[in-house]
């Protein structure tokens, strides 16, 4: 009886250490990529989408893509909330602060949830890949129940107040 007591406490430690590591790592995969963006490293950037990302654009696409966007806007830093995992699958809700330069001239945050796989290993986001998300989320439903999309919000700075700016009609 003790035996099988001790075993079940050992086994569920090592579940909480699993998930705590896991949680680690997603949020560490999370800040690496914000910073990689921030400092314009686009190209190394693009090893961090899923692999069914990379088969549908090429890393210089890609990078240009991001180079084209450079002057809308400077990044400041980045919150990160706790991440919600499950296998090889993470959710971290997220706000990114940034100086907005065009069109406008703001302070500016958008609050957008960041979806994670892990592939070989890794954690590699698809967060702008709504393909891939709909497709992992179709093949794990009780992650899909349990973290459902939530729609992408913009806000700016105006006269100390956060006020929200549409998006335009894109939906999760």
């Amino acid at each position: 009886m003790l035996a099988t007591l001790l075993l079940a406490t050992v086994a569920v430690l090592e579940n909480q250490t699993v998930s705590a590591s896991d949680e680690t790592e997603v949020r560490a995969a999370v800040q690496r990529i914000f910073d990689q963006l921030k400092a314009g490293q686009y190209e190394t950037l693009y090893d961090t989408l899923p692999s069914s990302s990379r088969a549908r654009i090429s890393r210089d696409r890609f990078a240009n893509a991001l180079r084209n966007t450079r002057n809308l806007y400077q990044l400041n830093r980045i919150e990160i909330g706790a991440p919600r995992v499950s296998g090889n699958l993470a959710v971290v809700d997220t706000t990114m602060y940034a100086h907005i330069y065009k069109p406008l001239d703001a302070d500016g945050k958008l609050v957008v949830q960041q979806y994670l796989i892990r592939e070989d290993g890794l954690w590699r986001v698809a967060t702008g890949d709504n393909a891939t998300i709909n497709r992992f989320l179709q093949n794990n439903p009780s992650f899909a129940r349990n973290f459902p999309i939530k729609r992408p919000r913009a806000f700016i700075n105006q006269d100390g107040k956060w006020t929200e700016i549409p998006l335009g009609s894109r939906r999760p």
